[in-house]
């Protein structure tokens, strides 16, 4: 064993009752999407990024897959400071060695192994049967164990796989020296109900389950990762992988964002918290939108522009009145802000607020005369910003003193 290693331990945090893990893969998983390609630089920039954001687990890279891979893993290893770096790796010596390599400079270090379990990978992609696919786990993970300090296990394709043979080979992987279970799904088919199942059996069956976390690993083909992440966590899963921005393979990974916030939001539901700065979702958001060159679209859940943003002239004057009415959190706890867009479905209410906020003062006369340009303007043009209603202002002011210049003379 790596003397670096030593004194490493199975055991699960004492905090992990009502603390979920957050274990990112933006860097592995979400840059596997097309589209979302990072080089070395833009990795370390979003590593230091997740560092502060507060994710426990940062999943760094596929070593094996290339020398810049490789080096990516090991530069982010070498200069983070506080949470676990992860790196995959396959059930094969090679990829193995390659992750316990690329982590050696580590503070904490995870080799995350995965191998396919499902009757339909096992027949189609392995090629193995139960007991081989098994047995190549068991001597995986003692390999890594020696590698790294902790070593997680998935099984890849979990959610269609018997949950009997679920069961064993997560009962192995125990007894080899994982410390990190992961159940995915891997191609996002599975519904909450069907997932909480899952983990309820896994947590009842699994020998030596009460040593181990486990973990939830949701993609979002049917547009249900953050349900499924979040039904496994009710179900006892004390760890869950995301992406920021909910990229990934195909429609993506749960996102993140989605995740805490759900959390945090629904605090009295879920009873459980993360070590997450909230208010570092929205900068971190846009970070990864600027290094891979791939905008947030607007209605995005939490980091969209328009997650806190307020048209609608019913919706505006509640905010108005109070925010609790449309908005079920604080903008500012995930580093955001309201905005009440003027547009041609704001009212007059929203429209007085804004001149205010402009310095102009006005009678109840006054506004409806400029609220009847204003509709005129918003219906030519999607949005109406400050300097639009400055100049309309000016207008409507030079028009009422040329009328009355026109009247006294």
């Amino acid at each position: 064993m790596n003397p670096a290693h030593q004194g490493s331990t199975d055991a699960v945090d004492s905090d992990v009752g009502g603390r979920v893990r957050i274990f990112d893969t933006t860097l592995r998983d979400g840059e596997q999407a097309p589209g979302f390609s990072m080089d070395r630089r833009a990795k370390l920039r979003m590593a230091h990024a997740l560092e502060e954001l507060g994710v426990d687990i940062i999943e760094a890279g596929f070593p094996q897959a290339s020398p810049d891979d490789f080096a990516a893993v090991a530069e982010i290893a070498r200069v983070l400071k506080t949470p676990t770096v992860a790196a995959l790796a396959r059930c094969q010596n090679a990829d193995i060695d390659s992750a316990g390599k690329a982590l050696e400079g580590a503070r904490h270090s995870r080799i995350h192994l995965f191998l396919s379990t499902s009757p339909l990978h096992r027949e189609h992609k392995l090629g193995k049967s139960k007991q081989e696919v098994i047995d190549i786990a068991a001597a995986a993970i003692m390999r890594a164990k020696a590698l790294a300090h902790e070593v997680e296990f998935s099984a890849e394709d979990a959610l269609r796989t018997e949950p009997e043979y679920l069961a064993e080979i997560f009962s192995v992987a125990v007894e080899a020296g994982a410390s990190v279970l992961n159940a995915p799904d891997t191609v996002g088919y599975v519904t909450p109900s069907e997932i909480t199942a899952m983990f309820t059996y896994l947590r009842q069956h699994v020998r030596g389950a009460d040593k181990v976390v486990f973990s939830a690993h949701c993609h979002d083909d049917l547009g249900m990762a953050v349900a499924n992440s979040l039904a496994a966590i009710s179900a006892g899963a004390r760890q869950v992988e995301c992406t920021i921005n909910g990229i990934g393979e195909r429609a993506g990974n749960a996102a993140l964002e989605e995740v805490v916030m759900a959390l945090h939001t629904r605090a009295p539901l879920f009873r459980v918290d993360t070590g997450i700065v909230t208010q570092r979702l929205f900068p971190t958001s846009r970070l990864l939108a600027e290094v891979t060159g791939q905008p947030v679209p607007r209605n995005k859940a939490i980091v969209g522009d328009n997650a806190f943003a307020h048209e609608s002239g019913i919706h505006q004057h509640g905010m108005l009145k109070h925010r609790g009415t449309y908005e079920i959190m604080r903008p500012q706890d995930v580093g955001a802000k309201t905005s009440l867009v003027l547009g041609k479905h704001s009212g007059r209410h929203a429209l007085r607020q804004r001149l205010v906020e402009l310095d102009y003062e006005m009678d109840d006369a006054t506004l409806d005369a400029v609220f009847e340009r204003f509709k005129v303007l918003a219906d030519s043009q999607r949005s109406v910003t400050n300097d639009d209603l400055v100049a309309l202002m000016r207008e409507y002011e030079d028009t009422t003193t040329a009328a009355r210049v026109a009247v006294e003379s």
